[in-house]
């Protein structure tokens, strides 16, 4: 394994924060007698999430209605995938979904829906976001990619003066980027590096199983309709592309909000490759709230703008997220821990494009871990 994965929290000082927090919240469910997984407003958006995504596709197939109707029925399926993402199968690959792993199996390959690739996604959002928050050179979700710094620890280029411009092009198109190229460049990097313990026979299977599943989700998405409904093939594919641009922007942007904001703090490990903090503190300095009370933006974006909650409980379903938020600000207030949330979407959004050019012109603070 890679020094980069070796990577530990060691705190200065003992702390029973996150023990006194969890007996805080498992006392809520006891006491309420209610499931920490789905219940029926989860599973009405989760019918509600999917037929936007299937309806539209069903009437573009069968009604072939003008060409701007189509569109518009496109961009709604685009909305209904963010949606699933951020709701159901966000949920279901953090196991939280249901106490049924066949449950969370299936729901959780929802993921197809965009064409990406539940393994990898696991290892990326699952291990190395969650535990690794805002660590520059492991946290996938902050990498370096060269036309985008999320970091302050990546060496800055010149165009980076403008990335807050430029870098919701970019989030637009991250979907398909995922489509194409993510899963298979991840597949390399993770066994690479010792995130992933597939052998060599294991990561040919894994690679065959990524090939069929978007050949499939390709074929589906593009092949059915201009082979059997006779659909012009440019149609479908400006079509296709309008609804990833639309799914991967409001995807990425509902992300960025929580860790790529003013004062999210973004340590390094020092020469030991020790975190010298708590890991649930850890998480606190590095995740911010935002839009706690409009209850829209909870609904439709899976409690993501509670990720303060859904770092610390990520097996708990995100519909509980709002009514745990009370005991996780009062238990931090109390141990003194930072508990940051941005009141509205408009401040949270302006926070992450203040981030961007920031960081767009400043040097590198420190190497990270490459």
């Amino acid at each position: 394994m890679s020094k980069k994965f070796q990577i530990r929290f060691i705190p200065k000082e003992k702390t029973n924060f996150l023990e006194i927090l969890k007996s805080r919240v498992d006392a809520y469910f006891q006491e309420n007698n209610i499931s920490k997984n789905a219940n029926t407003e989860m599973a009405i958006k989760t019918v509600v999430l999917l037929s936007g995504y299937i309806v539209p596709f069903i009437l573009i197939l069968t009604l072939q209605p003008a060409f701007y109707v189509s569109i518009l029925l496109w961009i709604i399926m685009g909305i209904s995938v963010a949606g699933i993402g951020m709701s159901i199968m966000h949920d279901a690959n953090h196991d939280s979904y249901s106490k049924s792993s066949s449950v969370n199996y299936w729901l959780g390959h929802s993921l197809n829906l965009i064409g990406g690739s539940v393994s990898n996604w696991k290892l990326q959002h699952n291990i190395l976001h969650h535990t690794y928050t805002n660590i520059s050179g492991v946290d996938e979700d902050i990498q370096d990619r060269s036309i985008l710094k999320l970091s302050p620890h990546y060496k800055v280029k010149a165009f980076h003066q403008f990335q807050k411009y430029y870098a919701f092009f970019f989030y637009g198109i991250i979907t398909l980027y995922w489509v194409f190229m993510k899963d298979f460049l991840q597949l390399n990097s993770f066994t690479k590096n010792g995130t992933s313990k597939l052998d060599k026979k294991e990561k040919r299977m894994m690679l065959l199983r990524i090939i069929f599943d978007k050949s499939i989700y390709l074929f589906m998405i593009i092949g059915v309709p201009v082979l059997f409904f006779n659909i012009a093939l440019s149609e479908i594919m400006i079509g296709f592309v309008i609804m990833h641009f639309f799914a991967g922007i409001i995807l990425t942007v509902i992300f960025q909000l929580a860790h790529t904001v003013e004062d999210t703090a973004h340590p390094l490990p020092n020469k030991d490759g020790n975190i010298e903090n708590n890991w649930a503190i850890h998480q606190l300095n590095t995740t911010v709230n935002f839009s706690p009370n409009n209850k829209l933006i909870s609904w439709y974006v899976g409690g993501l703008n509670y990720q303060v909650e859904h770092h610390l409980f990520p097996k708990v379903c995100h519909v509980h997220y709002p009514h745990i938020a009370s005991i996780v600000e009062a238990t931090a207030k109390e141990y003194g821990v930072p508990y940051m949330v941005n009141e509205s979407f408009a401040k949270a959004l302006k926070s992450h494009i203040s981030v961007l050019s920031k960081f767009g012109s400043m040097p590198s603070l420190n190497e990270a871990i490459v």
